[in-house]
């Protein structure tokens, strides 16, 4: 029988797999702030963390993922 061989190698899918996490992150830290009441405001949406940190997050994760793709082991 023939050995299948995968796509990336370990490395990469290790990369791939931390970077899906840290965007899972990012969106856990943007939820939140809403108010149970509709007529009531909830200023809280417009955090520094809702804002700042959690697209900053979301989009390194992203930068990541593309760097595990085209991330060139040694073979």
């Amino acid at each position: 029988m023939k050995k299948k061989e995968f796509l990336f190698s370990k490395n990469r899918y290790k990369i791939l797999i931390l970077s899906l996490f840290i965007i899972v992150i990012g969106f856990f830290l943007m939820s939140g702030g809403g108010s149970n009441d509709p007529e009531v405001f909830n200023d809280e949406i417009y955090n520094f963390r809702r804002i700042r940190l959690a697209p900053l997050v979301v989009m390194s994760g992203f930068v990541l993922c593309i760097v595990s793709i085209l991330y060139k082991g040694k073979d």
